[in-house]
């Protein structure tokens, strides 16, 4: 079937969606004379209880869906048109809110916040996808989540990148990662939900800046597979993490078996094939061994290291906390460095409050970032040096696989696999007889 033939007809679908879901939800505002204009809502209203607990039914029946197609059934069309209503429920329907994605940031404040009230449905999306990426792997993945369906409907012409701009652009993801859970620790933005870019597709509005982003990615992502969930996606760290210990996972033949044709290879547009170690590949050398022990030494060094460059974002990393700016904003009034005021400030002097508190806040705050850009800088350095110790491990494979945390459970692989097209002939063949 035509690509295009198949994202033209469900984009026209989705829009048609998206405007009845906004006209339900909507909530007729009070008639005001007085000519006051409101404020264009950016999120989508808050869901009742029951309507909670709704959607995390269809959550866990999408995944057990998803699991069904991708590691017991093998359907590569099943994914699809799952990931069709995926986009259609989670994303337009319920305009990207809540998401798995988006829940680190909750989980993470009401860990550092005993006054922030967690909401059920940010624990069930963010556990959710997590427990089924142990024993299906990344599942969510395949066809749940509404991020990485609407990246997949726009792929068109799949390019492979090139496996070391690959793994370098792939550390983007734990450092967005590591910012947004400093962030939402201390409790000065959500900027996985901020800049969400493809929430304002969903929700029929955004920033010029989000939006330009999102129609960036989606034509980068015409050639290149889901750019957002393999080099952005701070979610995928965690599954990721959890897909190594998955109990079952995608194999590219069925049991596993591989004619090493390297088809799947070319099918993959994720980079998540491992290639088989050829049998005339030597052992590993003194070379090797030496720069395992290299790597495996330095790694506490890397750490620090890497730890005291993060302490260096504490001053430009705060200043995403509303206090901070407002007590930068207020110093430089006081101090004739700036004309006029902003409504914050305005707000501010207009309350009566003295200035002291409020600057003595914000040097609390900023010496907190210090210690957050340590602890952001130490995991970054751990995460650099343990790929470093990985890749200097020679690792030894028979066959062809789908890479335990990088394999999306698609199943565009089944289709290349020649072991896979026979067993479905004889499955077609014994249906007849």
């Amino acid at each position: 079937m035509n690509i295009m033939a198949r994202i033209i007809p469900v984009l026209i679908l989705l829009a048609s969606l998206s405007g009845w879901a906004q006209d339900v939800q909507r909530f007729p505002p009070p008639d005001f004379e007085s000519g006051y204009t409101f404020p264009m809502t950016q999120t989508p209203a808050p869901r009742g209880v029951v309507m909670s607990y709704v959607d995390i039914a269809v959550l866990f029946a999408a995944l057990s869906l998803a699991s069904y197609f991708s590691i017991h059934k093998r359907n590569r069309q099943g994914v699809f048109y799952l990931t069709i209503f995926s986009l259609l429920y989670f994303g337009f329907y319920r305009e990207g809110c809540i998401c798995a994605i988006g829940a680190i940031q909750n989980v993470t404040l009401a860990l550092f916040d005993p006054n922030y009230s967690l909401p059920l449905a940010a624990v069930a999306f963010f556990l959710l996808p997590l427990f089924f990426t142990l024993f299906f792997g990344r599942v969510f993945c395949a066809g749940v989540c509404p991020l990485g369906a609407i990246q997949d409907l726009v792929l068109i012409k799949p390019m492979q990148v090139p496996r070391w701009l690959h793994q370098a652009l792939g550390m983007l993801t734990y450092v967005y990662f590591g910012a947004a859970v400093l962030f939402a620790a201390m409790g000065s933005a959500f900027i996985i939900c901020k800049y969400d870019p493809f929430v304002s597709f969903f929700r029929l509005t955004g920033s010029i800046t989000v939006v330009t982003l999102g129609v960036c990615l989606l034509i980068i992502g015409m050639f290149i597979g889901r750019p957002y969930c393999l080099y952005l996606c701070p979610y995928s760290v965690l599954l990721k993490a959890f897909g190594q210990f998955s109990q079952w996972r995608v194999t590219v033949g069925p049991g596993g078996d591989c004619v090493q044709c390297d088809s799947c290879e070319d099918a993959c547009p994720f980079n998540a094939i491992t290639k088989p170690t050829p049998d005339d590949a030597p052992p590993p050398s003194e070379v090797d061994k030496k720069r395992l022990v290299l790597f495996s030494v330095l790694a506490p060094v890397v750490i620090l290291v890497a730890a005291w460059a993060g302490s260096f974002s504490a001053t430009p990393f705060s200043q995403m906390d509303y206090t901070v700016r407002l007590a930068e904003r207020i110093a430089l009034e006081d101090a004739g460095a700036v004309e006029g005021f902003i409504d914050a400030s305005q707000s501010f002097r207009d309350s009566g409050q003295p200035a002291a508190p409020l600057f003595e806040s914000a040097r609390r705050i900023r010496e907190q970032y210090v210690w957050g850009g340590w602890i952001l800088g130490a995991f970054l350095g751990f995460v650099i040096a343990l790929k470093l110790i990985w890749h200097s491990v020679q690792q030894t494979r028979i066959a062809y696989e789908a890479d335990r945390s990088d394999c999306l459970a698609c199943g565009r692989c089944y289709c290349s696999c020649p072991l896979e097209r026979k067993r479905l002939k004889q499955l077609k063949s014994a249906s007849f007889v």
